[in-house]
């Protein structure tokens, strides 16, 4: 590859990782505000039917999708590389078809299993009526999971942003007066209403791309099966993971209390939501692009290492820093009862290393199609899990569980990176080795800081290990990259405008 073209494909990637890391994280702080308003309007109560309708909500529809809004995006993918209109207009009428059953499947799953829902959800009353207003959300999802499939593997990449902010400001300012004039009783519309609102903004968008005809789609229910089945995988995968979790917390509860619990979640939920405003973008933009090229060896390896690398060196930085800011960090987001969380949560923090690293390589699996592969691979680090938190808990307590993550993360990788050597002829590349021994030691630093009692110390040298981990990473990307220079001679551009 050439050197422009390189630079290109790294500014690419440094965009689109920024653009979806920062709408991820206008979702975060906006969400803050709604939740802290929605808590104050319905009360623990309340707050607790919304989290409860929107598990139900979303386990029918990931158990009734087949997984479709996931695999779509790697078939689509690839034909849309090979620039067949004709090719993949007809694939979209697959895609779309499916997306319509997997819809009806899931309405006519979640109002027929109202009654058993209601049983097993609820220890008062029958909430029955209640599901089955909820079955058009679980329809509209998997219709908007498929539309937005479709404009992932056509990288459609600004719409997909748009619609997420979009959606952002809706779930604002429509659950804020609907909660404060009808309280409890429109948890139910809201949840539709969104989903709603998230499908209809899909639909603008794809259809423009690809209109919406229903002709000449008779038949096609009998294509796509490569899909289903990845689609299936990818479906028990999360299947496995949320037995995983499950079983975590399970063992947690028996062998700890709730409040043991509460805290392994408030760490656990803290330190995935911060690191997912770097891995946003993988989904949305990589997997599309690995998808269109991974057959290619020459072109895997350069594709899966620019990756890692940029994600790598937005991520050190970012997590470096986290450890550091957790004692305060804490407090500011939850009271001081969850304290106790900080030592688990800044162990933790090194699987979120580990992960900017392996997730780009775990990728190739699903892009490669090998969904039986995938889904042993998914098990192996489910199994590891749920076995090291039990001996790291059993030693350890709630930092136990911190290095648990961390182990278990630490173990997939090896397992991941073996496998996709050895079936696709990856291999890791020496920058990206570098990078890692370059600011690692600064994880591992900031990791030893908290040690330290004297707080003048902590903080000054914390700050040091902060702004060095950051620097070193920003020289590198500004070597990789012409995409700060563009930036500048934008915002120059502009000044010199209105001077």
């Amino acid at each position: 590859m050439k050197a422009d073209e390189t630079e290109q494909s790294y500014g690419h990637i440094l965009k689109y990782t920024g653009i979806f890391g920062g709408v991820q994280g206008l979702n975060i702080l906006i969400g803050l505000v709604r939740n802290k308003i929605v808590a104050y309007l319905l009360g623990p109560a309340g707050m607790g039917l919304v989290s409860l309708f929107n598990s139900v909500v979303n386990f029918v529809s990931q158990a009734t999708n087949l997984g479709i809004s996931f695999s779509a995006v790697r078939h689509v993918s690839e034909l849309f590389d090979q620039g067949d209109e004709e090719r993949i207009s007809h694939f979209i009428k697959v895609v779309r078809a499916w997306s319509l059953l997997t819809a009806l499947v899931g309405m006519l799953v979640c109002m027929v299993a109202g009654p058993l829902l209601s049983n097993y959800t609820f220890s008062w009353g029958d909430h029955t009526l209640h599901f089955v207003m909820l079955a058009p959300a679980v329809g509209l999802m998997a219709i908007n999971g498929g539309e937005t499939a479709i404009l992932k593997g056509a990288r459609r990449l600004r719409p997909l942003a748009i619609i997420q902010v979009a959606m952002v400001f809706i779930a604002l300012f429509l659950s804020v007066p609907t909660y404060y004039f009808f309280g409890q009783k429109g948890i139910v519309p809201i949840i539709v209403l969104m989903a709603l609102a998230s499908t209809l903004l899909t639909l603008r968008h794809s259809h423009r791309l690809y209109p919406y005809r229903l002709q000449g789609s008779r038949g096609v229910l009998g294509e796509g099966m490569e899909m289903v089945r990845l689609g299936v995988a990818f479906v028990l995968a999360g299947v496995l993971g949320s037995g995983a979790e499950m079983l975590v917390r399970a063992y947690l509860n028996v062998h700890g209390d709730l409040d043991m619990l509460g805290l392994y979640n408030a760490g656990f939920m803290l330190i995935v939501t911060y690191a997912g405003t770097v891995f946003s973008a993988m989904e949305t933009d990589y997997f599309p692009r690995l998808s269109a090229i991974c057959h290619d060896r020459s072109q895997l390896t350069p594709t899966v290492n620019r990756q890692i690398e940029v994600s790598f060196l937005i991520a050190a930085p970012m997590l470096v820093t986290l450890i550091i800011v957790l004692p305060l960090l804490i407090p500011m987001l939850f009271t001081r009862e969850f304290l106790p969380v900080v030592a688990m949560a800044q162990v933790a923090v090194f699987s979120m290393f580990i992960k900017s690293v392996s997730l780009p390589i775990s990728y190739i699996t699903l892009a490669r199609g090998d969904s039986v592969a995938y889904l042993c691979l998914e098990a192996v680090y489910d199994v590891l899990l749920v076995l090291l938190m039990i001996v790291c808990y059993d030693r350890w307590q709630l930092v136990g569980t911190g290095i648990a993550l961390s182990l278990a993360y630490f173990i997939d990788i090896v397992v991941v990176y073996l496998y996709a050597h050895l079936r696709y002829g990856y291999t890791v590349s020496s920058s990206v080795l570098l990078y890692l021994a370059m600011q690692l030691p600064f994880g591992i630093a900031a990791y030893l800081l908290t040690f330290v009692g004297n707080p003048f110390v902590y903080w000054s040298l914390g700050l040091l290990l902060c702004l060095a981990s950051l620097a070193i990473s920003l020289y590198i990307l500004h070597q990789k990259t012409s995409l700060w220079s563009a930036l500048v001679g934008k915002f120059k551009s502009r000044f010199s405008r209105h001077a």
